[in-house]
């Protein structure tokens, strides 16, 4: 299942985040692409507010993760951005996080697409003009039934 959905301003971008939190448990693996700047962070701030975190919420590119237990779930916010080299991964231990059935977000997947097992969602965002083109892609059937809820 495909959905695309413009994005106006970033309030919007939150927004679309939020409307993911409710079925965000039916996945593991999101992943978000797209230029710097197009609000790959916001809509994960979105999603992790509306799942009733309070606190900041920041691009994890320095950290690579970032952990957060929210509503039940523990969720990692990783960032790939500053990856050299994709097997860097397995010193992370990323496997374990995906293994272990938690949800995992994560920014920049294309610099590892050797390395990483197939998403649930792809998610890419593209700057046009003053606004946001948000390409969402399932590709598994865990991934369709979110997009369905979302649609």
């Amino acid at each position: 299942m495909k959905l695309e959905i413009e994005i106006p301003e970033v309030a919007d971008m939150e927004a679309l985040g939020a409307r993911l939190a409710p079925g965000i448990a039916k996945v593991q693996l999101i992943y978000l692409n797209g230029e710097l700047g197009t609000g790959k962070t916001t809509l994960v701030r979105g999603l992790l507010r509306a799942l009733g975190h309070v606190g900041v919420v920041k691009s994890p590119t320095f950290t690579l993760v970032e952990p957060y237990s929210v509503a039940g779930q523990n969720t990692y916010h990783f960032d790939l951005y500053r990856l050299k080299d994709p097997n860097e991964l397995e010193f992370v231990g990323f496997r374990d996080y995906v293994r272990d059935r938690n949800v995992c977000l994560v920014e920049w997947a294309e610099r590892a697409a050797a390395v990483l097992p197939m998403p649930d969602i792809d998610v890419v965002i593209h700057k046009a003009d003053h606004k946001r083109i948000v390409h969402l892609m399932s590709r598994t059937d865990r991934g369709a039934d979110l997009l369905t809820d979302l649609s």
